[in-house]
């Protein structure tokens, strides 16, 4: 984490985020072809169009979400397993996290990336026909790392009541809370770019 230090007591002020991201080395998640630029503050290519995000927009977003340890958590458009690996580490040994991932090829990459470290709590699924994990749902939380056109329900539904749903929509990150099947409370922040949610 030492090369990720400039995200410490600026976006990121959790304790148990902050210890995720020391824990969890971005390096482990990129292609070999970009390991020497790791560390940078901006997106990286993952292959198929995918990119692993900016870590101060992966920060910014967990922050939002507030994960805690024993939930059970989504992380649809798990990528190379980056975020994935974070919420495992956040959720510890009672929590649990699916990922889950549209691209066979990034599934098997995200799987092995995974496989670098001990977390027990923590599997990669190939998406199916249905966004997100219906069958495994209700979710404490959620994160969606690629852009929405519009608030996906279906998502909203694999929530708890009481729960978090934090997700790019167009070019702003709104962070969705399920008061009940009826009302939710969202919160939108601007500015910012994903690649779409497929």
């Amino acid at each position: 984490m030492e090369n990720l230090s400039y995200l410490e007591n600026t976006v990121l002020q959790t304790q148990s985020i902050i210890v995720a991201f020391r824990v969890v080395d971005r390096k482990d998640f990129v292609l070999k072809e970009y390991e020497q630029e790791a560390y940078g503050d901006y997106p990286l290519p993952i292959g198929f169009g995918q990119t692993i995000s900016q870590p101060t927009t992966v920060a910014f977003m967990l922050e939002l979400l507030q994960s805690r340890k024993g939930e059970k958590i989504l992380d649809a458009g798990s990528g190379s397993g980056w975020t994935t690996a974070l919420l495992a580490e956040i959720a510890g040994k009672e929590g649990k996290v699916f990922g889950v991932e549209k691209i066979p090829e990034l599934v098997s990459l995200g799987k092995d990336n995974l496989a670098k470290y001990d977390f027990s709590n923590a599997e990669i699924r190939e998406a199916g026909k249905e966004l997100g994990l219906p069958r495994e749902a209700p979710f404490d939380r959620i994160l969606v790392s690629a852009a929405a056109r519009e608030i996906p329900q279906e998502l909203v539904k694999q929530l708890k009541n009481g729960g978090t749903m934090v997700i790019p929509v167009a070019n702003d990150i709104l962070r969705i809370e399920k008061i009940s099947s009826k009302e939710n409370k969202i919160q939108r922040f601007e500015g910012f770019v994903f690649v779409p949610l497929v």
